[in-house]
C-alpha cells in the first residue's frame, strides 16, 4: 500500500521539486529507469553538452570481469617458482603462458588482449584492492561500485563522476548495460539508461505501480510541475527506446559474424550510432569465475571469451576510427588466495591484477606485484595499489576532470598512465 500511496502522490503533489521527482521516479516507481528500462533520452542522438565537451569526446567503457576472476592464472608470474609450491596441480605453467617479458604472461588462450599488449595499448595493474577486505563477493562488489569501502557510502563511483563533469545532468551521459542497475552507476543528477536487450525493452514495475505508470502519456494534461515532469521522463523512456533499437538494428546488419563480444557489442552499437554517453559500464553475466572447485577448466575457457570480446571491440573501435578516443578498464570485486584447495579450486581473496585498455593508454606494468610469501588474512595477496589511484587516474588523466577528491572522497595519487 506504501507503494501505491507514494505513486499517488507524485501524480497529485506541487510542491516537489525536479531534483526530489528525479529521484523518486529513478528509484521509486520506475518509469523504466530501473531493470531493463530506459532513463530520459532526448529524440535525436549527437546531443552536444558541457558534458560532452568536459571529456574532450572521450568515451570509457567500464567491463567488470564478476566472479573474482584469479589473477594468478590471468596474468601468471610464471617465473615464481612459489606459485607452483602453493599450486603443484593448478599453476599455470611456463609452457602455458603467453610471455610478456622474462617474469609475466598472459594465460595461453588469452590471445586478444595479448596482442593488445604488443601494441602498446593494454596497462596492467598489479595488487589493486584496499584496506580491511570483504571475502563476500556482495560487499566487495558494492565497495568497488562505490569507491568508498567499508563506508556505506549511497552512490556509486561512476555516477559521482557523471555528476562531477555535468553538474546539470545531461540526459544520456552514462549507460549501464544490465538487467538490473548497478551500483557503481547511481548518481544524485543523472539518470542512466539501463538495459540489457535493446530490441525488447519492457518495465519492471511492482505491481502496484502498474495502473499508475500505465496511464503515463495516455493524452493527459499536466496538472503540476511535477506530473509534466513525469510526462516527459515517460515520453522520453518511449523515444529511447525506439533509438537504442534502431542502432541495434542498424549495427546488427553489419557487424562480423566471427566476433564474440558478450554484451560489449551493444557499446558498439550505441557508439557507432553516434549516441551522445560518455561513461559505459558492463557487468559481466554468466560468470564462471567463481572457481572453488575444478578450476582450471571454466576459469581457463571463460578468460578466453573476455580476452576475445575485449580484443573484438577495439577491433570495432579501430573501424570506426574511435581506437584512441574510447578506453576500457577490467577489473573484478576482488581474486584468489594463493594455495589451491582440496577441490583443486582457490577461494575469494584480496589483491587482484586490472587492466586498463585502449584510449591513448600507456601500456605496461602499473603498480608492485604483490610478494607470494609475504601473505596476509590466511595465505592472501597484500595489496599493494589501493585500486581508487585506478579510478582517481581514469578520472583525472583520461577524462580530464582534474578535481577526483570530490569524486572519490581523498585525494589519490595517478598512476601516469596517460600522456
Amino acid at each position: 500500500m506504501e507503494i501505491t500511496n507514494r505513486s499517488k502522490r507524485l501524480f497529485d503533489s506541487a510542491g516537489v521539486s525536479r531534483r526530489e521527482a528525479l529521484k523518486i521516479g529513478a528509484r521509486g516507481i520506475g518509469l523504466g529507469l530501473l531493470g531493463s528500462g530506459l532513463g530520459p533520452l532526448p529524440p535525436l542522438f549527437g546531443l552536444t553538452s558541457e558534458a560532452v565537451a568536459a571529456t574532450r569526446g572521450k568515451i570509457l567503457v567500464v567491463f567488470e570481469w564478476f566472479g573474482g576472476y584469479d589473477g594468478l592464472s590471468t596474468f601468471v608470474p610464471y617465473s615464481n617458482d612459489e606459485l607452483y609450491r602453493r599450486r603443484p596441480t593448478i599453476g599455470v605453467r611456463e609452457r602455458d603462458v603467453i610471455k610478456v617479458d622474462e617474469h609475466f604472461g598472459f594465460q595461453k588462450s588469452m590471445v586478444g588482449m595479448h596482442r593488445l599488449w604488443d601494441e602498446g595499448k593494454l596497462a596492467v595493474i598489479h595488487g589493486a584492492g584496499y584496506q580491511q577486505p570483504s571475502f563476500s563477493h556482495f560487499a566487495s562488489s558494492s565497495f568497488w561500485h562505490t569507491g568508498a569501502p567499508n563506508s556505506g557510502e549511497a552512490y556509486g563511483w561512476y555516477g559521482r563522476t557523471a555528476d562531477a563533469l555535468d553538474p546539470n545532468g545531461t540526459p544520456n551521459f552514462l549507460v549501464n548495460i544490465s538487467s538490473t542497475q548497478t551500483l557503481a552507476v547511481r548518481a544524485r543528477d543523472h539518470v542512466p539508461v539501463v538495459f540489457d536487450d535493446p530490441g525488447g525493452f519492457r518495465r519492471d514495475l511492482f505491481h502496484p505501480q502498474q495502473p499508475y505508470v500505465g496511464k503515463l502519456g495516455e493524452g493527459q494534461a499536466p496538472r503540476s510541475d511535477v506530473h509534466k515532469f513525469l510526462l516527459d521522463v515517460n515520453q522520453s523512456a518511449r523515444e529511447a527506446s525506439a533509438l537504442v533499437s534502431r542502432a541495434w538494428e542498424d549495427y546488427s546488419r553489419k557487424r562480423p559474424s566471427d566476433l564474440r563480444l558478450l554484451d560489449l557489442d551493444k557499446v558498439v552499437a550505441l557508439i557507432e550510432n553516434d549516441f551522445p554517453a560518455r561513461l559505459y559500464y558492463v557487468r559481466l553475466r554468466g560468470s564462471l569465475f567463481d572457481t572453488h572447485v575444478n578450476q582450471e577448466s571454466p576459469h581457463n575457457r571463460q578468460v578466453q571469451y573476455c580476452s576475445d570480446a575485449v580484443w573484438g571491440f577495439f577491433e570495432e573501435m579501430k573501424r570506426l576510427g574511435k581506437q584512441d578516443e574510447v578506453a576500457m578498464f577490467i577489473h573484478s570485486e576482488f581474486g584468489r588466495r594463493v594455495p589451491e584447495n582440496t577441490s583443486l579450486g582457490t577461494d575469494h581473496g584480496t589483491a587482484n591484477v586490472a587492466f586498463v585498455i585502449g584510449g591513448g593508454t600507456k601500456g605496461g606494468h602499473y603498480g608492485e606485484p604483490p610478494s607470494l610469501t609475504e601473505l596476509v588474512h590466511g595465505d592472501n595477496l597484500q595489496y599493494t595499489t589501493d585500486f581508487r589511484r585506478v579510478y582517481a587516474t581514469l578520472i583525472e588523466e583520461y577524462l580530464g576532470y582534474r578535481k577526483s577528491e570530490g569524486v572519490l572522497g581523498d585525494k589519490f595519487k595517478t598512476l601516469g598512465m596517460f600522456a
